[in-house]
């Protein structure tokens, strides 16, 4: 009961934080004025610099309506993106990143804009109230993990030389567990219910998509005892050589 007392009191703090931050920086925020485009970016970038995302936002906005095709519009948008990845605005930096891979295919910058849609997708995997009351989400609709990994694999096949290609390596690893625990929360969803042959499904997909992982050990046993459950020997005894060969101490060996 303490636990949760405390982890209630975390989360009011942490709604009272993110209140307080969320006022103070749309006390700063003014109306744009009316300036050059140089001017404005100045403007912007010393936004961005002391971390007034939503000043930057309103000002880099300005640019880009008032200047579109300036110097300096590529520019404007890519830092768009970043503010908009930084207040968690998630919707606004998806689709101004699909605009600008539609509009700039070869920009030189593409790799970044690639990475930085990962990066916003994944941003919305994380959940900082589960995260202090400890819930397990791990059977959450994985759509933005798979589509931040294709972006990630997409940076590492088509820039390997990118400044971002080795974070997006490490990134993937640990999307793949993601998904993999994924697979393994509704594989066990299954087995619960009787549901023996779409249980052994996600089982042998997990063993082939996610090996090595965490998740594998107990996707073997549920493909065990979901093929003895259907009478299927000759895959149970499949699935047992496999889980001797990697798990030896395994109970279900013994």
């Amino acid at each position: 009961m303490e636990k949760l007392t405390k982890k209630i009191v975390f989360i009011t703090l942490a709604l009272t934080l993110a209140g307080c931050s969320s006022s103070n920086i749309e006390n700063d925020i003014d109306k744009v004025p009316d300036k050059s485009a140089q001017a404005l970016f100045v403007d912007a970038r010393a936004a961005l610099d002391n971390g007034l995302y939503q000043k930057s936002i309103q000002i880099l906005g300005a640019i880009d309506s008032r200047f579109p095709f300036g110097p300096i519009s590529h520019q404007v948008q890519l830092d768009l993106i970043y503010a908009y990845y930084k207040v968690g605005d998630a919707a606004q930096g998806i689709a101004l990143t699909d605009r600008f891979l539609r509009l700039n295919p070869e920009n030189p910058n593409t790799d970044y804009v690639y990475y930085m849609r990962a990066l916003i997708n994944l941003s919305t995997e994380d959940n900082l109230f589960q995260d202090l009351a400890g819930i397990d989400r791990s059977d959450r609709d994985p759509t933005a993990a798979r589509e931040a990994f294709d972006d990630f694999k997409r940076i590492i096949t088509n820039y390997p030389d990118s400044k971002y290609a080795a974070d997006s390596q490490k990134r993937m690893v640990e999307i793949k567990s993601r998904l993999a625990k994924y697979e393994l929360a509704i594989a066990k969803f299954y087995l619960e219910r009787e549901a023996y042959a779409s249980a052994a499904n996600r089982g042998r997909y997990i063993v082939e998509y996610f090996s090595p992982s965490p998740e594998l050990e107990p996707a073997l046993e549920i493909m065990i005892e979901c093929y003895d459950k259907l009478g299927l020997d000759d895959l149970k005894t499949n699935a047992l050589q496999v889980l001797a060969a990697n798990y030896p101490n395994n109970s279900m060996l013994r």
